[in-house]
């Protein structure tokens, strides 16, 4: 409104009233503007804007507010079917924000972090971007900050259907906007805001003006992908636009409004990538804030395979799969790898192959990634695709070799010619001394490992053969080993060629099958093997090397994956053992459905982890007895001894058929040796309970040190309830002497067990008056 008091509406009476209302005439000096509520019976002059017969305000937002809903509700896949569409609210999850920007220090432990450090402490919730800091500051705008596929534009939309619903800043804002930089990028010729606002929106330019002008602290602007917006020079300069209906280039209008010259009044969210976060903060009004989205938290990352299957069993099975592999569950901090994850091995259970039918290698996953960004993140450059992959992994190499994970941005210009414009590097910026010190980095270590991979197969054969004998010699290129194996694969090497142009040395699977012929089956040779993934070449392998030997070294969830996949690639093999391996009860269950291709099998098991829990729920203690198991299994029959150091401990060795090893509760028999451990009163029952429901139960040979009527009585109590046992020995008997035998009115007895054998079935008993046998 213009400061001058002629300025104002006047009533006119000389005018017809042949429209109801009143007469109004306004005026505007050069300069100046009116806006006019009631527009009937009117004479306007000056440089006015006139909306028609502006509406009530209210139900307005609320009808734009029900589209929002509709529109915002279904989240379109990187791999949609025509009419295909997810609802929101069964995918999203709340993502790991964290409220600073963190030193060099913190970066390099982020980058080479696994995912157990990954913790949802400290997160900002959705609510609280516009809270006021700990340096008591109410921001107005607040940069939004996250690599590709960490969910940016996820947590848009979710904000966006929140606010529509009333769920979220219902009293903070009355009217929210959206503006996509991509798609800003595609408006032809000059624009004003209210334009730029009309094509992202279902309101009309009038209902815009009016919602904006009367209400401008009430207003939130979200602009969604700065670092995709295409700046001209034009953009740069101090904008003179200040007027909601002046027109310019969209960019130029863009950064009037981040500036505050448009609308100072208004909030702003703005989400970029690291690359583009500091000339983002030179344009932007202040006070500002910053957010940086780091993904998924570890729970986070569970709670969107739970989202995702919406079945337990499915559930249950993949994020299994996925935790039990380092590499794998870490990489699933960012989203886009949690979804590739999950919808490829969604593909895995409708086909029915199952998990094991085909498990998804490491570095298929990475790839999958790679075509990923490339196809929705990458805007191109002038560095074509296979130039670009090759600088990054020449890039990622020469960090691998300095054993650095940040690189200086004069070394990476010499590479890349555009690291800004690759969606798979950040971009990061320190305090040294008083200067600003720029580095890149990749988004993770295991990222920085696969490039380096990545180049060494696009070699030719001398140099992949040089670069191969060096890293192999080196402890710290264990896992780039691991994915040029991966990389041998046909089926990735294809997807390379065909989709990236990326041609892979051809006698590169030569070299690498030539080394795995020099060793024996190692843990690294299994996993080699398995990224290889390639049945035909697995068996070859297995064929000629004929025995699997673990000796104390920790085996991992992985490691049985791996052994689990190399068994079911072949249809036999000489021996497997496994020592000194922290191999739990749950391990072996892994490993159990190829452990009968081995002829000979001895494995040592170890207890599992036994918490005690307070009234409370709480966590008092954690126990792990002293209780060993050692596993033998030949062609036809198991044998398992179970021994303690603890002398009031019973030991036991059972022997039984070998195809019923797959149904022995192990978890159960360790609960009762636990019990039996923890009892004061020996005469409770001993851990042979488990046993009654062992099918194929054959022999079993028992070590007593205090030998109790209660222990007799669990004894004939086994041996009547297992009717294919056939022996069962007692060695402390012998060590009894007359009196104590007399004491527990003990006697040895014989009896064959059928009429057609001589098989005895020996046993301890209790004497009682009818002289009954078992």
């Amino acid at each position: 409104m213009s400061s001058d008091p002629r300025d104002k509406f006047r009533s006119n009476k000389k005018h017809s009233r042949s429209h109801a209302g009143p007469n109004v005439s306004a005026a505007a000096r050069s300069g100046g503007h009116v806006t006019a509520p009631v527009l009937a019976n009117n004479t306007i002059t000056g440089n006015v804007h006139i909306i028609h017969n502006a509406p009530e305000i209210k139900p307005v937002i609320h009808k734009y507010k029900e589209l929002i809903c509709i529109e915002y509700q279904y989240v379109s896949e990187y791999n949609p079917l025509p009419g295909e569409a997810v609802l929101l609210s069964e995918r999203f999850t709340q993502p790991l924000i964290i409220p600073k920007y963190r030193d060099r220090k913190e970066r390099e432990e982020e980058i080479c972090s696994s995912s157990s450090s990954r913790s949802s402490d400290g997160s900002v919730h959705l609510n609280s971007l516009f809270d006021t800091d700990s340096r008591r500051i109410n921001p107005r705008a607040v940069i939004l900050q996250g690599n590709s596929g960490n969910g940016k534009s996820f947590t848009v939309q979710k904000i966006m259907h929140d606010w529509a619903s009333d769920d979220l800043y219902k009293a903070r804002f009355n009217i929210v906007f959206h503006l996509k930089c991509k798609e800003i990028n595609r408006l032809p010729g000059k624009k004003s805001l209210v334009e730029i606002l009309s094509y992202s929106c279902t309101l009309t330019s009038d209902q815009i003006s009016q919602i904006l002008q009367q209400m401008p602290e009430k207003v939130l602007f979200i602009i969604d992908g700065f670092d995709e917006l295409r700046l001209t020079q034009d953009g740069y300069p101090e904008s003179p636009h200040t007027d909601l209906r002046k027109r310019a280039q969209p960019e130029v209008i863009l950064c009037a409004l981040l500036r505050g010259r448009i609308l100072p009044e208004s909030f702003l969210l703005v989400t970029t990538r690291s690359t583009a976060t500091e000339t983002l903060s030179r344009l932007l009004k202040g006070p500002q804030g910053f957010m940086e989205i780091m993904g998924f938290s570890q729970n986070g990352v569970k709670e969107y395979f739970q989202r995702f299957f919406r079945n337990e069993d499915f559930f249950r099975k993949a994020y299994e799969y996925v935790e039990a592999n380092e590499t794998l569950i870490t990489a699933c901090s960012i989203p886009v790898i949690c979804w590739i994850i999950c919808t490829v091995m969604r593909e895995r259970f409708s086909d029915s192959s199952g998990l094991t039918g085909g498990l998804e290698t490491t570095t298929s996953i990475y790839v999958d990634f790679v075509s990923t960004l490339l196809e929705h993140h990458y805007q191109g450059s002038s560095q074509s695709v296979p130039t670009l992959l090759r600088s990054l992994g020449q890039m990622a190499e020469k960090g691998m070799l300095e054993k650095q994970v940040l690189l200086d941005e004069k070394t990476v210009y010499e590479m890349v010619s555009d690291p800004a414009g690759s969606p798979f590097l950040s971009k990061c910026l320190f305090k040294r001394r008083i200067h600003q010190e720029t580095m890149f980095s990749f988004m993770h270590l295991s990222f920085q490992e696969f490039f380096t991979a990545l180049y060494y197969v696009s070699l030719d054969e001398n140099e992949f053969k040089q670069k191969f004998t060096k890293v192999c010699l080196k402890g710290r290129f264990g896992a780039v080993v691991k994915f040029l194996f991966g990389l041998a694969n046909e089926d990735v090497r294809y997807t390379l060629r065909s989709k990236h142009g990326v041609f892979a040395c051809p006698n590169a699977q030569n070299i690498l099958k030539e080394r795995l012929f020099q060793y024996g089956l190692s843990l690294d040779t299994l996993h080699h093997l398995f990224e290889f993934h390639e049945e035909s070449f697995v068996k070859e392998v297995l064929n000629e090397k004929n025995s699997v030997s673990v000796q104390y070294t920790h085996l991992r969830k992985i490691d049985c994956w791996a052994l689990l996949y190399c068994g079911q690639c072949c249809e036999s093999m000489k021996e497997l053992s496994l020592h000194g391996c922290d191999l739990t009860p749950e391990k072996l269950a892994m490993i159990l459905p190829v452990l009968h291709k081995f002829e000979k099998v001895e494995v040592e098991i170890e207890p599992p982890m036994f918490i005690h829990e307070g009234p409370r729920g709480e966590v008092e203690k954690c126990t792990r007895y002293d209780t060993s198991v050692d596993l033998s299994i030949s062609e036809e029959l198991s044998s398992i001894h179970i021994h303690t150091s603890r002398t009031v401990m019973p030991e036991f060795t059972i022997t039984f058929l070998q195809s019923s090893i797959i149904n022995f509760d192990w978890t159960n028999i360790f609960q009762e040796i636990q019990a039996w451990q923890e009892i004061k009163d020996r005469n409770e029952d001993m851990p042979l309970l488990s046993l009654q429901s062992l099918p194929g139960l054959k022999k079993m040979e028992l070590n007593v040190h205090n030998l109790t009527k209660h222990c007799i009585s669990q004894i004939i109590s086994l041996s009547e309830s297992c009717p294919s046992l056939t022996e069962l020995r007692e060695n402390d008997f012998n060590k009894l002497s007359s009196d104590e035998r007399q004491k527990h009115r003990l006697t040895r007895i014989h009896k064959p067990v059928h009429a057609d054998t001589t098989v005895t079935k020996r046993f301890i008993t209790s004497h009682n008056n009818n002289n009954n046998t078992a």
